[in-house]
């Protein structure tokens, strides 16, 4: 497979994730490197949590920023000065560093300034710590991050682990191919190269195509790499980041219907109950002023109408 030539847009994306404050996506990694596997990485084993997307319901209306519970996490994350977010530095639209600014964009992004502004009454107060797939959990369970904002599936298997704020986004896994590619989805890609993220849902859903020979790496910006150097086929992950590929690299495109759905949500430690509840009234008061709209216009320019947000549905018990 001849390589092509890699637009200067992707080449920037993925050398600012290496220059942002905190943790590195790509720290002492020099390129991304393909392993081939003949089969997906084992799905993780059935959970009944009921419906996923269920969270907990906000326990209230929200208080005046900079004057937070006391006792609770909020109080803490307020006294402390800063929220500390894990995102994404390269998924573009979504969580990604602006290589003019150098500023970390995207709705990802405005959904943390959102609760830092609800918290100090400044969207400013921010750490972000950029994390790959694999490292979104342990960065919540470590401590070493408050939430996580990074196109994040709610799950079943997630929710043993961690918490979830209600859905505040709907996406769906699709595959990426070459625009001289003939294939017009997964089924046509039987005995191919697939890149995929490790920790990612996209990478266990391929478990029910055995036939695609999966390359799994560390983070889905590797997978775009490799795609450009001709070492693998296509890439899969969710549809809203491979439309940020997409917008980087006149060679591809996206191709079939969506493989799964995959609700996003906030990750929050398990610890800190409150703190989803107080998160699910920010998105409460975004679903109903406006601001989730404003943020879907700004970042994702839709053709035709802004669809309304995802419907919250709770019933879980703190």
């Amino acid at each position: 497979m001849t390589a092509r030539p890699v637009p200067a847009l992707v080449v920037i994306a993925a050398l600012a994730i290496t220059s942002c404050s905190g943790s590195s996506k790509s720290a002492g990694r020099t390129s991304a490197t393909a392993t081939t596997t003949t089969a997906a990485t084992a799905a993780p084993p059935a959970v009944d949590c009921g419906n996923p997307v269920a969270s907990f319901a906000p326990s209230g209306r929200l208080g005046a920023p900079g004057n937070m519970p006391a006792g609770s996490y909020m109080a803490e994350i307020q006294k402390r000065g800063r929220l500390v977010a894990a995102v994404s530095a390269d998924t573009l639209l979504f969580g990604y560093r602006n290589p003019l600014s150098g500023k970390l964009e995207g709705f990802d992004i405005d959904m943390i300034r959102q609760i830092a502004q609800a918290i100090f009454g400044d969207p400013n107060r921010v750490e972000y710590k950029v994390v790959t797939y694999a490292q979104r959990i342990p960065a919540l369970q470590s401590g070493t991050a408050d939430i996580v904002a990074d196109v994040m599936t709610v799950n079943c298997p997630r929710w043993e682990k961690i918490s979830f704020s209600s859905q505040y986004f709907d996406a769906g896994q699709k595959v990426l191919v070459r625009t001289d590619s003939t294939a017009t989805g997964i089924d046509d890609l039987a005995g191919k190269k697939m890149c995929a993220a490790k920790g990612s849902t996209n990478i266990d859903n391929l478990k029910n195509y055995p036939k695609i020979n999966v390359v799994p790496v560390d983070d889905i910006s590797d997978c775009m790499v490799l795609f450009q150097q001709g070492t693998v086929d296509s890439v899969t992950g969710d549809d809203t980041v491979l439309a940020g590929f997409v917008a980087q690299d006149p060679y591809a495109k996206v191709v079939g219907a969506p493989l799964t759905s995959e609700p996003y949500g906030l990750g929050i430690d398990k610890k800190h109950p409150e703190f989803v509840q107080f998160v699910n009234a920010v998105l409460e008061k975004m679903r109903a002023d406006g601001t989730w709209k404003q943020m879907y216009a700004r970042w994702l320019k839709p053709t035709g109408a802004v669809p309304d947000p995802p419907p919250a549905l709770y019933g879980r018990t703190p």
